[in-house]
This record gives structure tokens, C-alpha cells and sequence, in this order.
């Protein structure tokens, strides 16, 4: 979508109040690809006067009780989202579509504001208490306890491995028979 000037805008919409030229007049001089930007244009102007025609530098946030009020006048009336907009003094009626297309979908919980951007792979330091330190001090004894344990019959069960290996090699020394002769007799 090409972006206008508020100048550019400001202009063709003054031009329109004149009542020289229409909306489609506009659109073909301007080369803008449909009027219906221009009706917009010109009932924002009628609104909220030349602020209306300018782009939003800060993301604005509304509230979830303010949403789902839009919502419902959309739903229980017949009117447009570009007039419901207006109406609102809302920028753009992108933004009740979406509300709209939000709650269809998933319902009221569409329109409670979530969070943007990544989880943190990290606990920040003020999440973590006290409390959450020493379970994880607790936990930190219990894994190292473990761990000894572990290492503790690594080693025994390699030691029996090494005395069963021992064992076998003395009996072949001796001539003793092995298991297999044993058994054919």
C-alpha cells in the first residue's frame, strides 16, 4: 500500500471540499488506485480535521474493554468498519477488522492484550525470590548427592568388571576347561 503525505492528502481533500471535482475525478488525476480511499480521506477530515489525515507516529493501545465495546456496536449494528471507525475516531478501520476477525476466531480472549516479541530465554533477576533460590539450592544438593552416588558404582561396577576379567584369564592360564567344553560332555 503506498503511503501519502499528509500534504498530498490535505491537498486532494480540499480540492474535493471546493466541489469543483468528485471522488472518482480525484482518484484518475491523482493516479490513486480507488476513491474509496479518497471518501476516507475526506471523512476523516470531517472528523478529526487535518490530525486525522496524519499517520500515526506511536502505536496506540486500547483498552480491552474499549475493544470489545467496538466489536459488539460492529456486531449489533449495520454499520461499516470504515464509519464505525470514524465514528471511534479510530486511525484506521484496519484495526476494528482485526478486532473483528480476532473475536470471531477465538472469541472475547482474541481481544486481551498479549505479549509482543520473544519470551526471554532467562529469568530476568527481579522474577526470581528468595524462595525460588533456595529450591534451587535444594535441588542443586540433591543433583551433586546423586551424581556421587553414580560415580560411586561407575566405579564399583567397573572394579567387579576388572576382578570377572582377572578371574577368566587365570582360569584360561590354568587350563581350566571354558563353559562351551563344559557342557559337550
Amino acid at each position: 500500500m503506498a503511503k501519502y503525505s499528509v500534504e498530498f492528502k490535505l491537498k486532494i481533500v480540499q480540492e474535493y471540499l471546493k466541489g469543483d471535482i468528485g471522488y472518482h475525478a480525484l482518484a484518475h488525476k491523482y493516479g490513486i488506485p480507488d476513491k474509496k480511499r479518497i471518501q476516507f480521506w475526506v471523512a476523516k477530515y470531517r472528523v478529526m480535521g487535518e490530525k486525522g489525515l496524519q499517520r500515526s507516529r506511536k502505536n496506540e493501545t486500547y483498552s480491552f474493554q474499549f475493544k470489545l465495546h467496538a466489536v459488539e456496536l460492529y456486531l449489533s449494528t449495520e454499520m461499516s468498519y470504515q464509519d464505525l471507525a470514524l465514528q471511534l475516531k479510530l486511525k484506521s478501520d484496519g484495526i476494528l477488522v482485526n478486532w473483528v476477525r480476532r473475536y470471531r476466531a477465538v472469541g472475547i480472549e482474541g481481544l486481551k492484550p498479549q505479549r509482543k516479541g520473544r519470551r526471554p530465554k532467562v529469568p530476568d533477576k527481579t522474577s526470581i525470590t528468595p524462595e525460588c533460590n533456595i529450591n534451587q539450592d535444594e535441588r542443586l544438593k540433591q543433583l551433586e548427592e546423586e551424581n556421587l552416588k553414580l560415580r560411586i558404582e561407575v566405579a564399583y561396577l567397573k572394579e567387579l568388571r576388572r576382578l570377572r576379567l582377572e578371574q577368566e584369564a587365570q582360569k584360561r592360564k590354568q587350563g581350566s576347561p571354558t563353559v562351551s567344553e563344559d557342557h559337550s560332555n
